[in-house]
C-alpha cells in the first residue's frame, strides 16, 4: 500500500506525521500556506530522520527518505492520486472545517480523509463534508516518530471500510491502532488530560515539586514520562484548550487549574517556547534539569 499521502499543516505534528509515512516509502506532500512553516517542517523532518538513522530505526539514508517529501503552498495542489489526506492544523473547529472542505474539493473520491484532532467531535467536523463516510479521526501522538499509538476515531457517519483502511495505514507505519467511538476527548485525551490537570493542581497546592510528581508516575506506575513533562511536550495552551472543551462537554472535573491559565497567559507554553513546567533549551530533546 505504497500510495501518496498528504499532510495539511506543517507544524511539529504535521512534520512528524510526514516523516513516518516517508520512512514507510510513501510519497508525502506537506501543505501549508506559510513558507517559513514549510521550511521548518522540512528541517524538522530532516532532523528527525537523522536521529532515526542514528538509532537504527530506518535502514535507508535519511536524505533518500527526505526526498519523498514535497512541500506545497495550497491544498488544491495535492496529487490526484493521493490516497490519504490528514489535516494537522491547530485545534480550532472553524480552521479544521475549512481545511477539510478544501481537501474534499481537491482529493479524489477514493481518498481517505482524516483529522488529527485530539478532542474535537469527528461528527461535528464531518458535518461540513459532502461525503462524511470516508472521514474519521487519526489521532497521532507527540513525538510522532517514537510514539507507538494511533487512535482511530469512528464518527456516526464513518463507514466500516474507512476504519479498516485507516488501520491498514497505521500498520504500514509500524504503529498500533485502537478504535474508539466519537465522544469528547476520545480515550487518550480524556484520560491524559484528567491526569495532567490533577498533577497541576498538586503542584498548585504544594503537594510536591515538579520532578517528584512526574517521578511518582514514572517510577511508581511505569509511565514513560510524567504528566507535567507530557504537558510541556503537548503544549500548555493546547492542554488548556482541550480542558476547556471537556469542561463544557463533560463537566467540572475537567475545570483547568488557575496555575495552568496563568502560565499560558505568561506565554510559558512548554517546549515550543522554551519554558513550561521545565526549562527547555533551544534544540534540546529534553528539559534542562532532567
Amino acid at each position: 500500500m505504497i500510495e501518496p499521502v498528504a499532510v495539511i499543516g506543517g507544524g511539529r505534528m504535521g512534520a512528524g506525521i510526514a516523516q513516518v509515512f516517508a520512512a514507510a516509502s510513501c510519497p508525502v506532500s506537506v501543505v501549508d500556506t506559510g513558507r517559513a512553516t514549510l521550511r521548518a517542517a522540512h528541517e524538522r523532518a530532516a532532523r528527525g530522520l537523522r536521529i532515526a538513522a542514528d538509532r537504527g530505526d530506518i535502514a535507508e539514508e535519511p536524505d533518500r527518505v527526505l526526498a519523498r517529501i514535497q512541500l506545497l503552498p495550497a491544498v488544491s495542489e495535492i496529487p490526484d492520486r493521493c490516497a490519504l489526506a490528514i489535516e494537522a492544523v491547530p485545534e480550532h473547529p472553524g480552521v479544521k472545517r475549512d481545511v477539510l472542505i478544501a481537501i474534499e474539493a481537491a482529493a479524489a473520491e477514493s481518498c481517505l480523509i482524516a483529522s488529527n484532532t485530539s478532542s474535537l467531535s469527528i461528527g461535528g467536523l464531518g458535518a461540513a463534508l459532502d461525503r462524511p463516510g470516508r472521514f474519521l479521526g487519526m489521532h497521532f501522538f507527540n513525538p510522532v516518530p517514537t510514539s507507538s499509538l494511533v487512535e482511530i476515531i469512528r464518527g456516526a457517519e464513518t463507514r466500516g471500510d474507512t476504519v479498516r483502511r485507516a488501520a491498514d495505514w497505521v500498520r504500514l507505519i509500524g504503529k498500533s491502532a485502537i478504535v474508539v467511538r466519537d465522544s469528547p476527548g476520545f480515550a487518550s485525551s480524556r484520560l491524559g488530560v484528567l491526569l495532567g490537570l490533577e498533577a497541576i493542581r498538586m503542584l498548585e497546592e504544594n503537594v510536591a515539586d515538579v520532578a517528584s510528581i512526574d517521578r511518582a508516575m514514572e517510577l511508581g506506575y511505569r509511565h514513560p514520562m510524567g504528566p507535567l513533562r507530557s504537558t510541556d511536550l503537548v503544549g500548555l495552551d493546547v492542554r488548556l484548550a482541550v480542558a476547556d472543551y471537556l469542561t463544557d462537554q463533560l463537566g467540572e472535573r475537567f475545570r483547568p487549574p488557575k496555575l495552568l491559565r496563568d502560565m499560558v497567559a505568561r506565554g510559558e507554553l512548554g517546549r515550543k517556547t522554551g519554558q513550561g513546567f521545565y526549562p527547555w533549551p533551544a534544540g534540546s530533546g529534553g528539559p534542562a534539569d532532567r
